[in-house]
């Protein structure tokens, strides 16, 4: 122990944390120190320990001091620990906790473990000796008074200089991460462009342009997106903009919803519609607005909200008699269901999936079991 010097517990320059491991009590020999339980922590220059409770108690210790170590086992009672051979104390030494030590090795005891992968650190770093080949801009031992101030300093400049490099390193990535943006916001308008030309071209039978290149043309478009989005800029905003909004929703979601069984989430519908509409993005409030207005147009769409508050978008001649009667069947064949083995089953979302057993259960043809398995519908026979 009397190879250890009092620290500031700071990084020098050029040095850089390896590994550090809470719980760990320090032996001087066969001793135990008269140390707490602190925090080791190894660079590559040096073994430092700090107490867990006072952060001011703070002792290094070059690693050049150490000759080898070795491991040792946990027992009955006992924990893993690391025996660290030394080297005699250097004549300049610093002072630090031990003037005199009758030891020559010390003992690092892992009450949390952690042990085995700070020995493998250990082992790489006094392999590797990286002190050597980078050495600190100042002598590593830290004394008292005026001397522990400057080194200090020193410390607190090193670590400025490491924000200000990760500073600078942030700001390029951001400015190539924008620069990539950029150029696939101009690409995203010319593929507008050619998607709106395409459209306009099929609309006004153009040139010869036969049935299947018309066919086509329009798989193009279907793969583009939406070729003319509504937007607030084409239609002004308010009600007239909801109007069309929801035109535009009610062809666009007619052959997804067959698709999916005569309804969506809301919110599988907003990234839908989303992707589809490229950078002309909507917001959920204008969603929103434009799925109420189905009903008013006499679309063959309708907004659903269930009791439990979830939104859905469903086909108008989706029946709920139907939905009933499909998780009726459902389970009675299976002879119970949860929401996901039902979303399977159907190919639905566990979300919808389980808004149709409630609505089964809400009008008597299901009951429920809720454990701690989770929640499982059967059929009502009661």
């Amino acid at each position: 122990m009397d190879r250890f010097s009092w620290s500031n517990g700071l990084l020098e320059i050029n040095e850089t944390l390896v590994i550090q491991q809470r719980g760990v009590r320090l032996y001087d020999g066969d001793d135990k120190a008269k140390l707490d339980v602190g925090v080791a922590l190894l660079s590559t220059h040096r073994l430092i320990w700090r107490d867990s409770k006072n952060h001011d108690c703070c002792i290094a210790m070059p690693l050049f001091q150490i000759i080898f170590f070795e491991e040792q086992a946990a027992g009955i009672g006992k924990s893993a620990k690391i025996v660290i051979h030394l080297h005699p104390v250097p004549a300049n030494k610093e002072p630090g906790p031990y003037q005199h030590s009758k030891y020559s090795f010390i003992r690092l005891s892992f009450k949390e473990h952690g042990q085995i992968e700070f020995f493998r650190r250990l082992t790489e770093e006094m392999t590797q000796k990286r002190w050597e080949n980078t050495p600190v801009s100042q002598p590593i031992p830290t004394g008292t008074g005026s001397q522990a101030g400057r080194i200090r300093a020193v410390g607190i400049v090193g670590i400025e200089r490491k924000i200000e490099e990760r500073r600078k390193e942030t700001d390029k990535n951001i400015s190539e991460a924008f620069e990539d943006l950029s150029k696939l916001m101009v690409k995203a308008k010319e593929m507008v462009e050619l998607s709106r030309s395409i459209a306009n071209k099929i609309k006004d039978k153009q040139g010869d342009i036969t049935e299947d290149e018309t066919i086509r043309f329009k798989s193009y478009l279907l793969s583009m997106g939406i070729a003319n989005p509504v937007t607030r800029e084409t239609h002004g905003s308010g009600t007239h903009y909801h109007l069309q909004l929801a035109k535009q929703l009610g062809t666009m979601l007619q052959a997804p919803l067959e698709e999916r069984g005569g309804m969506m989430a809301l919110t599988e519908v907003y990234c839908l519609v989303n992707r589809a509409r490229g950078m002309e993005l909507l917001s959920p409030e204008d969603l929103v607005n434009a799925c109420k207005m189905f009903e008013s147009l006499k679309l063959p769409l309708r907004l659903r909200v269930f009791d439990s508050g979830v939104m859905v978008v469903q086909l108008q001649s989706h029946s709920e008699e139907e939905m009933i009667a499909s998780a009726l069947d459902s389970v009675s064949d299976k002879g119970s269901l949860t929401a996901e083995e039902f979303a399977k089953l159907l190919g639905l979302s566990v979300l919808l999936s389980k808004e149709r057993l409630l609505l089964a259960e809400k009008m008597g043809h299901l009951c429920r079991d809720d454990s701690v398995e989770g929640l499982r519908f059967y059929p009502n026979l009661f």
